[in-house]
Parts: C-alpha cells; sequence; structure tokens
C-alpha cells in the first residue's frame, strides 16, 4: 500500500513572484508537505515564508542554505521534491546537488544549456532519480504549443515573438525555445527565403534557432509572460498567443509536477511529457 505521508517540499526562490506562489499553492495542497524555504535575499532571511507569501505563518522560516535544507528533506519518509525558480547562473548546480541527495528537482528557471541538460538528464539517469525541467507550466501554453505543430503541417512560414517582464535575466524564453525545438524536430525547413535579407542593425530579424525558425524577445514592465507564433502564407496570417495575467495559472502545472516526479526514475523535459 502506498505511503500517505505528504511530500516534503521545498521552494527554492522561495521570496521571489513564482516562489510565493508555489509555497501558498504546496501550503494548501492537502497531499503536500512545505519543509523549507530557500533564498539568498537578506531582507527576508530567517523570516516566516507564509507570511512573506501572504498566506498566514506557516513555521517555515527563509534560509540561505539550500545544502542543510536538502539533507533536511532527506530525513523524511516521503521522497522530498525541490521546485526550483531562482536564476539561470545557479539553477543547474542546484539540480545536480539535490540529485545527488535524492531530493526530486522541479524545475521552472530557465536557461540551462543544451550540455547542461544533457549532463543532468545522465547524471539523474545515474542515480535513478526523478527530475521535469519545465520551460511553461501553464496548461494553455502546452495546448498553444500543439495546435502550433499541427499548424506547421500546412505552413512553410512561421516567427515566434515572446514577450516578458523586464526582470527577466534569459532570452530567448525557454518556453519560446522549446516551441521553436518541437517544431523543428518534425523535420522540416521553415522559411525558405524570398530575397536576400540585410540586417541595418544586428539582431533585428531576431534569432535563428533550428530548422531557420525565428524567436523574437520583448521585455518590458507590465508584461507577465506571454507568446504569439505567427504563421504566414499567401493571403492569410494564422496567429497562435498565450497571454498570463497571474502568475497563480501556473500552480495546478506546478503541483502536478510535484505528484508525478516522485515517479519518475529520470529526467523529463516538458509539461506535455507528464500530462
Amino acid at each position: 500500500m502506498a505511503s500517505q505521508d505528504p511530500i516534503p517540499v521545498v521552494v527554492n526562490g522561495a521570496t521571489g513572484k513564482m516562489g510565493c506562489e508555489v509555497v501558498k499553492a504546496v501550503a494548501a495542497a492537502e497531499d503536500m508537505m512545505l519543509l523549507g524555504a530557500v533564498d539568498l535575499n537578506p531582507e527576508y532571511l530567517g523570516r516566516d515564508i507564509g507570511e512573506i507569501a501572504g498566506c498566514g505563518a506557516l513555521e517555515v522560516p527563509v534560509l540561505s542554505e539550500l545544502q542543510s535544507t536538502l539533507v533536511m528533506a532527506t530525513q523524511e519518509k516521503q521522497q522530498g521534491v525541490m521546485v526550483d525558480f531562482t536564476h539561470p547562473k545557479s539553477v543547474y548546480d542546484n539540480v545536480r546537488s539535490a540529485i545527488a541527495y535524492g531530493i526530486r528537482p522541479v524545475v521552472g528557471t530557465t536557461g540551462l544549456s543544451g550540455e547542461q541538460l544533457q549532463d543532468l538528464a545522465d547524471f539523474a539517469q545515474k542515480a535513478s532519480t526523478g527530475c521535469l525541467i519545465i520551460p511553461n507550466f501553464s496548461i494553455g501554453m502546452v495546448l498553444l504549443q500543439q495546435a502550433a505543430i499541427r499548424a506547421s503541417q500546412y505552413f512553410d512560414h512561421v516567427e515566434i515573438i515572446e514577450l516578458h517582464h523586464d526582470r527577466k535575466a534569459d532570452a530567448p524564453s525557454g518556453t519560446a525555445i522549446k516551441t521553436a525545438q518541437m517544431l523543428a524536430e518534425l523535420g522540416k525547413t521553415f522559411n525558405p527565403p524570398q530575397v536576400k535579407e540585410t540586417e541595418e542593425l544586428t539582431g533585428a530579424r531576431g534569432a535563428l534557432a533550428d530548422r531557420d525558425v525565428r524567436i523574437h524577445s520583448i521585455r518590458l514592465p507590465g508584461l507577465i509572460a506571454h507568446q504569439e507564433v505567427i504563421f504566414g502564407a499567401p493571403g492569410q496570417i494564422y496567429t497562435l498567443r498565450h497571454d498570463t495575467s497571474d502568475r497563480a495559472c501556473y500552480m495546478p502545472g506546478v503541483l502536478l509536477s510535484i505528484r508525478k516526479v516522485t515517479q519518475l526514475k529520470s529526467l523529463v523535459y516538458g509539461l506535455e511529457k507528464i500530462l
């Protein structure tokens, strides 16, 4: 009979906007227990993460030491999970540390390189430890990507525009890169040239992903997370767009990932793989 003990969860990057949403969601989930909150912001160290997140005292102080918090998680009966919403510069080391301690990572931080992803996949495989790397936790975004794959069978020209808040560190977004990869996996080369292009300013035509898919990044205050996939053909334009108005939209995907990752023995990339 499966254990009924709640899943112990450590939130890394707990005082950030996404971290606070995860704290609230985990605290409200009956099958989970918020075990630890880690963040490097000195303004919040030692304070109750529940009060910071706005869901009332949880008796879980914000700590700066990820390693010691992971060690604490290993003492629980149920397998622990680390949810990471930190920074592209630190996420690789965070994930390796979690896997080394047998704690299952659920990662929303983007910016990992292909080489880093492969190394983490190899490490997780050797450790028989589940790991989920999720560029976007929104169910709506998964549906957009599936619709884009369907549309790509009929359109030869496509460009991606992603729009995010001005505090996002990496560009293009992991979601846009993932969308371009999904289109490229079809084996079709897009955007056959109609004219010899000249960029008067470097980067004006955006980044060139595999199979000649173009990605354009916009960063402005007031935005949260948005993406358009625009297909073109003679006489018509087909636009797919997903808009985020509240970070709470990601929480069903986060909670699903926490539940699923304990059943895995290797790294899985993308929310669509566990739906």
